[in-house]
C-alpha cells in the first residue's frame, strides 16, 4: 500500500498543485487524529501544566522552523559576498536536505507503525489483525507523502523511490523488531509529539503555500479538505 501511494503521487503529472493540497490535508489529518492523541496517551505527564507530548510537539515545530530560517538567513548573507549561483546552489542543497529529513522522519513513523502491529499481536491475534489493517490503510498516505515531499524539495526521482522503498519496508522491520524488545511508552509518546510538530510545520509553512502559489484554486482547497476527511475515515475505522 505504501508503494501504491507513492505510485499514485508519481503519476499525477501537471496536477501537482492538487497533489500537494491533498498531501497537506493527509498530513494535517495524521497530526490531529493520529499522532497527537497517541502521543498524549503515551506521554501524559505534565510539566508546568502542559503534557510532555505537547511540549515536544511545539519543540518539533520550532526546530524545523529554526532550521529553515537559519538556511534562509545564511543564504541572504552569502548573497552579499558570493556569486548568486553559489548561494542558490547552497540553498538547493539545504532544501533537498529538509526534504530528505522529512521523508526520513516518515520512514521512522512507518517503523513505529510496525512496532504497533507487533505489540498488538502480542496483546492478541484479533487486536493485531485490526491494527495491521489500519496500518495498511494508513500506509497509502505515508507512501503518497514520502514521494511528494522528497520530490517537492528538489530531490531527484531516484532518491524519492529509494525513500519510498524504505518506507514500504519499515513497518515489516518494525513488527519484526518487537519480537526482540519493546520501546517504553513514554519515549514513544515524546517522539510522536515531536514528529507531529515537524509534520504540521511542513504542511502549513511549505506544502500548502506551494500548492496555492501557481494558481490559487478552490479545487486545491477541496483536495486539502478531502485529505483531512480521508485520514478521519481511516483512523475512525482503525479505532
Amino acid at each position: 500500500m505504501t508503494l501504491v501511494g507513492g505510485w499514485v503521487a508519481q503519476r499525477t503529472g501537471d496536477r501537482r498543485h492538487l497533489v500537494l493540497g491533498f498531501a497537506a490535508g493527509l498530513m494535517l489529518g495524521v497530526v490531529a487524529f493520529d499522532l497527537l492523541p497517541e502521543a498524549v496517551r503515551a506521554a501524559p505527564d505534565e510539566i508546568h501544566g502542559v503534557p510532555q507530548a505537547l511540549l515536544m510537539f511545539a519543540a518539533g515545530f520550532l526546530t524545523i522552523h529554526i532550521i529553515e530560517r537559519a538556511v534562509a538567513i545564511h543564504r541572504s548573507h552569502e548573497g552579499e559576498y558570493a556569486a548568486h549561483t553559489h548561494g542558490h546552489r547552497h540553498h538547493d542543497h539545504a532544501r533537498q536536505g529538509v526534504g530528505l529529513t522529512a521523508a526520513g522522519a516518515l520512514v521512522g513513523h512507518s517503523l513505529m507503525d510496525g512496532f504497533a502491529i507487533g505489540a498488538a499481536f502480542q496483546a492478541g491475534t484479533t487486536v493485531g489483525t485490526v491494527v495491521a489493517i489500519a496500518v495498511v490503510a494508513h500506509d497509502f498516505a505515508d507512501g503518497f507523502n514520502t514521494y511528494t515531499i522528497t520530490r517537492m524539495y528538489g530531490n531527484d526521482r531516484r532518491r524519492a523511490l529509494t525513500l519510498l522503498t524504505a518506507d514500504a519496508v519499515a513497518p515489516v522491520t518494525g513488527a519484526a523488531i518487537t519480537l526482540l524488545f519493546t520501546i517504553p511508552a513514554q519515549l514513544l509518546g515524546l517522539y510522536l509529539g515531536f514528529f507531529a510538530g515537524f509534520l504540521l510545520y511542513l504542511a502549513t509553512s511549505d506544502i500548502l503555500p506551494e500548492a496555492h502559489s501557481p494558481h490559487p484554486s478552490r479545487t486545491t482547497l477541496l483536495c486539502t479538505l478531502l485529505g483531512v476527511g480521508f485520514m478521519w475515515l481511516v483512523i475512525g475505522f482503525a479505532d
